[in-house]
Order: C-alpha cells, then structure tokens, then sequence
C-alpha cells in the first residue's frame, strides 16, 4: 500500500495530501474544542479576522489547497489512472475548489454573526407602551417599553403635549441627542 503513494511521482501529491489534511484537521479541532485556536498568522496586514470574511493567505485555505491539491492528484493517478500531467491539472483544480468552499463556509459563518445592538433610531415610528408617567411638555422623563427588532426594551421618554400616563399606548416620534425618545399617545 505505501508504495502506492510514493511511486512514479505520486509522492509530489502524498506528501502536500498528508501536510493538508495535518494543518487543516488540527486547525479544525482547535476551533471546535478551544475556539481561535490562536493560530491566525498576519501577512501583510492580513490577520484572519472572521470580519474580513475570507482571505487568500491564511493556514486554513493554504492547508485546504494542499489537503485538495494531494488527494485529488493521488485520485488521477492511481484512480483514474491518468498521467502525471492530467493529474496534476485534476489537483489544482481541485484544491482551488477546495479553497472555494472554504470561503463559502466562512463567509456563511461570517454573515450568521450579529452585534447584538439595538439602533435606536429605528425605534423610530414603532407603538409602544408607558412604563412610568410622562410628565407634560418635557418637564421631566417618564419611561416606555417598545418592541424593537423583535426585543422589548424600556427607554427614557418625554411628551411634547400633555402628560401621558402610565399603560397608555404611545408612538415614538423622534430620538432626542441625549437618547431619550420623544413620544405621542397612539
């Protein structure tokens, strides 16, 4: 069986095939049990970070290219049975493709991520209800309970009009620069 991997140049495939699939598993069990793993490397101001989406340069496609490059030479020539030279053309373009799909897998990795932060300004124009008394004319701040991006928050709120009180439905009208909400009965 060794010698099938070594044998009229199938060493040229074997040996990035077993690197790959090295650098490539252990970067994979890294990020699974330890999370980063800290094995981002930076060249040229390329770091790896997940915002970037994907970048040519990193361990993890290096290590794709190759673990594809190896094994889908080994797979023309001794599958196949193609000569050296369609194989090879078969292992670039397989580890190309392997590459591929590893950005494809980052960047759906990437585009799942979420800040978590709720812009206020889309509060904008959304019901809501008041929480605590507002006081007339911007005397003072009540607070009100909206739903926004589908999380119920309660914010500090004034009323250019009348008093407003508590478990009155309101709209918010506006957002003030000290983040406070300008409010309206509904």
């Amino acid at each position: 069986m060794p010698e099938v991997l070594v044998s009229d140049g199938a060493a040229w495939f074997t040996v990035p095939a077993v690197v790959g699939t090295v650098f490539f598993s252990l970067r994979l069990l890294l990020m699974i049990f330890i999370g980063d793993g800290g094995l981002d490397v930076e060249i040229d101001g390329v770091d790896g970070d997940p915002s970037d989406a994907f970048q040519v340069l990193s361990i993890q496609s290096i290590a794709a290219f190759m673990m594809g490059f190896g094994w889908g030479g080994i797979a023309g020539l001794r599958a196949f049975g193609w000569e050296w030279s369609h194989s090879l053309l078969f292992a670039i373009a397989i580890g190309l493709t392997m590459v591929w799909l590893l950005a494809l897998l980052l960047k759906g990795m990437h585009d799942l991520q979420s800040d978590g932060n709720v812009r206020l300004e889309s509060a904008v124009g959304t019901e809501g209800q008041v929480y605590a008394n507002i006081p007339a004319n911007g005397t003072g701040r009540g607070q009100v309970q909206i739903v926004v991006n589908g999380r119920q928050r309660t914010y500090n709120a004034i009323s250019e009009g009348e008093a407003i009180a508590t478990s009155t439905r309101i709209r918010v009208m506006r957002v003030n620069e000290d983040r406070t909400l300008t409010v309206g009965p509904h």
